[in-house]
């Protein structure tokens, strides 16, 4: 999620619609509400969020990042409320291997990348962190443990950013084109796609069994951003305890939990599940409102650039993988 010191889209330059500020909130809760219907589909909510954003402007962006993040949390403890604990760490063990050697590969190969681009350090170890774990939730935990400035982070999400709304649309796609199994797809979006809100959009809209793998397998691998922070501080000299814990996947635990060993949980676990995914839409149009045609001219080329490989490797080798040993 966008970090609080991110500010890039927080004053876009110019918009296509030049409306009153009353007409502004109004087409924002129109969408809104529409997202909320559960008619809309989370790519489609994405795609509506960026709309807003470059015609009539988020009216409430300053408030953005809070709402989203507060909200995918709860949206994904909620989804929690629809897993099995037995399948779940069955899909953690089978994708512990997976997530080690990617997050390594990840990481290396980034700075490599940037040390030969000529990018800027800081920028560079943020995009490899943000490919390598979850996206702007690790950008967001790894910025102050190198004391990242303002641009430095928000290049680095900008970056992310732009790529995760192209896997929303993408990977379900090409899941088809291959035929990949509900196994196979939910084990290469949770390594491949970068932000937990686009992997679990991503998953949703493949399929149930996708969505439980999926959401699993990239809970488990945010978890790695404790060991990565730590090792970055030793990297980077810094000797402070800045690091973030995501504490919220513990109550992902806790529903999971709940729902397998509390029969009760029965009467109220589909409709949480229900609102969870609802929540997951709206979360996803907040991202979408929040992306401004400005992000993509304030990245500059090298560091998209060093996005795209990334991204492309992590993908390619992780497919290659599914699709030879499941």
């Amino acid at each position: 999620m966008v970090s609080k010191k991110a500010k890039l889209n927080d004053k876009p330059s110019f918009h296509v619609l030049q409306i009153s500020e009353k007409s502004r909130k109004i087409v924002f809760f129109i969408l809104l509400l529409l997202c909320c219907s559960g008619w809309i589909t989370p790519p489609l909510a994405l795609f509506l969020g960026a709309i807003v954003a470059n015609l009539t402007g988020h009216p409430y962006l300053h408030l953005n990042h809070k709402a989203t993040t507060i909200l995918l949390q709860v949206s994904v403890v909620g989804l929690g409320f629809g897993m099995n604990v037995h399948s779940a760490v069955l899909a953690g063990k089978e994708g512990f291997l997976f997530t080690i050697i990617s997050i390594i590969s990840t990481l290396f190969l980034g700075y490599f990348l940037g040390k030969w681009m000529g990018i800027d350090k800081k920028v560079a170890h943020l995009i490899s962190c943000g490919t390598a774990i979850c996206g702007g939730s690790a950008i967001a935990a790894i910025a102050p443990v190198i004391k990242s400035d303002e641009k430095q982070t928000s290049v680095a999400l900008g970056v992310i950013f732009i790529l995760n709304s192209v896997a929303l649309f993408l990977f379900p796609a090409i899941g088809h084109l291959l035929n990949l199994s509900q196994k196979q797809f939910g084990f290469w979006c949770a390594i491949a796609i970068h932000d937990t809100s686009s992997v679990v959009g991503a998953a949703s809209k493949y399929g149930i069994e996708a969505l439980q793998i999926a959401t699993t397998v990239k809970l488990a691998r945010a978890l790695w951003i404790i060991p990565v922070a730590l090792v970055t501080a030793v990297v980077f000299k810094n000797k402070s305890n800045t690091i973030k814990i995501p504490y919220f996947i513990g109550f992902f635990i806790v529903a999971m939990v709940l729902n397998t060993y509390v029969p009760q949980t029965a009467l109220v676990a589909t409709y949480l599940v229900a609102v969870a995914k609802i929540g997951l839409t709206v979360t996803l149009f907040l991202i979408g409102a929040g992306l401004h045609r400005t992000v993509l001219f304030a990245v500059g080329l090298k560091p998209l650039l060093q996005g795209v490989l990334l991204w492309a490797s992590i993908a390619i080798a992780t497919l290659l993988l599914v699709l030879y040993l499941m």
